[in-house]
């Protein structure tokens, strides 16, 4: 199996073959990259913890909890990011949920997850518990809402009829008793993550939301912020593209299980850190250039239009300079629609992250 120490030896060999390689700390990759296959198979618990660690800013503010997308449109950019992103590489990403459903499409061989918040942290550690505890979609969805499994529900069910099963089920206490202390068990005790006491607070907040709400759980439904509409869990895993197609996490076995390795290999890495800021994203770029690999796609919601407002664009734009990009590296945006209310018809649009960010220094 390969681990960390692997890499540097793929990248001598590519190296002997033509391939300049700098191989010295987090020194820079020569225009030639190493193939994405030099990136880690698995990271151990200290490893990835130490990931989390060295690489996150201090915790920061957004006026939500942000615990659901509220991006109606999402998935429609999906069937030209497959035409145009190369599977195997590094994935980017803010915020909840709708990163999964990215995921599954681009297919990389590792992700970070760059939030302000440490609450997005705790989210995504709470999702990577659930993923390690549940063997198939229906199973995930009941410990998710902290709901008992309705009957009749099998690995061949559409996620239309998986959430329309739970829409009736009430949420079961004694569930969500034995679910909390199983994500804190695995976390803790299991991959023994130096998680602090504010973190387990977190991790409660998130899943007592999740239990309370269920499956109609929307952007705004832990009270920090509203708007005219916003679609609920059910709506946006069973979502389709302009050509009818389902591209949620949620809408075959085969995403699912794709998200379940990920997570078992702990190659999804959530950290705290502004987009602007001066670790989280650098210190990306520094580890994915000692690996020879390069960024697919980096989902960036709306965060830009804050940035912009706090003048923090450019310094953003630096910092994403500082990432291993080719000409298929891909921004992914969440725009307003042209003469739209405020929270309805969010649209989803790709731009090319090399020719953006070519000047910034």
């Amino acid at each position: 199996m390969r681990t960390l120490l692997n890499s540097g030896r793929r990248a001598r060999l590519l190296a002997a073959l033509g391939v300049a390689v700098c191989l010295s700390g987090f020194a820079s990759v020569a225009p030639v990259l190493v193939a994405a296959d030099s990136l880690p198979a698995k990271l151990s618990d200290q490893e990835y913890w130490k990931l989390i660690t060295d690489f996150s800013e201090p915790n920061g503010f957004f006026r939500s909890d942000n615990l659901l997308s509220n991006e109606s449109y999402f998935q429609q950019v999906v069937p030209t990011l497959l035409n145009v992103t190369k599977t195997g590489r590094a994935y980017m990403g803010v915020g909840p949920e709708q990163n999964f459903t990215y995921i599954v499409a681009v297919k990389p061989a590792m992700v970070f997850i760059v939030d302000i918040r440490r609450g997005n942290l705790d989210l995504q550690l709470m999702y990577k518990a659930l993923f390690e505890m549940s063997a198939d979609r229906a199973e995930f969805v009941g410990r998710l809402f902290a709901r008992k499994r309705p009957s009749g529900l099998t690995t061949d069910s559409s996620a239309e009829e998986i959430f329309s099963a739970y829409r009736g089920v009430d949420r079961d206490e004694g569930f969500y008793t034995q679910n909390l202390k199983e994500i804190t068990d695995l976390l803790k005790v299991k991959h023994k993550f130096d998680l602090q006491e504010e973190d387990m607070q977190g991790i409660e907040y998130v899943y007592r939301a999740f239990a309370r709400f269920g499956t109609e759980l929307q952007y705004s439904t832990s009270g920090s912020f509203g708007g005219l509409f916003q679609p609920t869990y059910a709506d946006l895993m069973t979502a389709t593209d302009a050509s009818g197609q389902t591209r949620s996490y949620l809408a075959n076995e085969e995403h699912f299980r794709f998200m379940k390795d990920l997570e078992i290999r702990n190659l999804l890495v959530p950290l705290v850190g502004n987009f602007a800021g001066p670790k989280a994203i650098r210190h990306v770029g520094q580890f994915l250039k000692e690996k020879g690999a390069t960024v697919s796609a980096f989902y960036l919601s709306n965060v830009e239009q804050y940035l912009r407002m706090d003048g923090l664009w450019d310094a953003f734009c630096a910092n994403v300079a500082t990432l291993p990009l080719d000409q298929t590296s891909r921004f992914i945006r969440s725009v307003r629609r042209v003469g739209s209310p405020q929270n309805v018809g969010l649209d989803s649009e790709l731009g090319e992250m090399q020719t953006e960010v070519k000047n910034c220094h």
